[in-house]
């Protein structure tokens, strides 16, 4: 089987500073902001893709980069907020700079009606994915303690973590059209 074109890769070490634990919320809110300022140009991006895509069925390179960039600091951003790495994430969505990063394949041609139906196409994903991240939130409060009392995260804890955001992103990418391949919950999850 072909590999999916979204890949999450972690290179983290599982050690935890307590103190950045410890305020981690509070850390990180410039990143939220600065997510949430970007992600609306990426929803301009992302329509102008899908109008790109409708009648060339293929998304413009420049809009494809623009939106791997902002993937890949959404993926950043979620894995410092999430305990999955312990670095303070830059701010530029820059690959290979964080210890929980993506790989994001090149643009291919996609199929016009797939990208004309892309909205409806992705809801059971956006389902599952909305139910994954309620789930991850109750699994950070448990990081969080274990974090601080340990100073390090559990394997199997941060390999469940980056799952979930490997889904989202994936996700994230197909409705994008950053990708026309369906996210996957193949539990092969991460690269390293």
């Amino acid at each position: 089987m072909q590999a999916h074109p979204i890949r999450l890769v972690v290179t983290d070490d599982l050690r935890r500073s307590r103190l950045t634990v410890f305020f981690r919320s509070l850390l990180a809110i410039p990143h939220f902001i600065w997510l949430w300022l970007w992600g609306i140009a990426a929803l301009v991006a992302t329509l102008i893709a899908w109008f790109a895509a409708v009648f060339t069925a293929r998304v413009p390179d420049g809009i494809h980069t623009f939106l791997a960039s902002y993937l890949r600091y959404e993926t950043h951003v979620y894995a410092y907020a999430s305990l999955t790495a312990n670095p303070y994430p830059p701010f530029d969505g820059r690959e290979g700079a964080y210890p929980v990063d993506l790989a994001v394949a090149p643009p291919s041609r996609q199929p016009r009606l797939g990208v004309f139906f892309r909205g409806l196409l992705v809801l059971p994903a956006l389902f599952l994915a909305g139910v994954m991240n309620f789930l991850v939130n109750v699994l950070v409060f448990f990081a969080w303690f274990v974090c601080l009392v340990l100073g390090r995260i559990p394997e199997g804890m941060r390999n469940l973590l980056a799952f979930t955001i490997r889904y989202h992103v994936q996700t994230h990418a197909y409705y994008s059209l950053v990708t026309s391949r369906y996210p996957s919950l193949n539990v092969g999850l991460v690269d390293s």
